[in-house]
């Protein structure tokens, strides 16, 4: 086998490579957008409700949220430092 032919040969094979890959992102694409229409057509991309604060008052700003969640944080990695080490 040449150098020309094994140059044809890896360039055949790059090719069908590069195209496959295409035509998979082509059809992922094309099944994202579907998945989202139907989504859209069925309200499912709706909350489903508003969770309550933990104050108990009807809602939060986002500072109280991320206290909250910055609080949960903390404890986290305090307790995982504690057991390991």
């Amino acid at each position: 086998m040449t150098i020309v032919e094994m140059l044809e040969q890896s360039s055949v094979l790059t090719l069908l490579g590069m195209g496959i890959v295409f035509s998979f992102l082509v059809i992922l694409v094309v099944c994202v957008s579907v998945m989202g229409k139907i989504v859209r057509n069925l309200g499912a991309d709706k909350d489903a409700g508003v969770l309550p604060a933990p104050g108990g008052s009807g809602g939060s700003s986002g500072a109280a949220k991320t206290t909250v969640v910055a609080a949960a944080i903390t404890a986290a990695v305090n307790e995982y430092q504690k057991n390991n080490s």
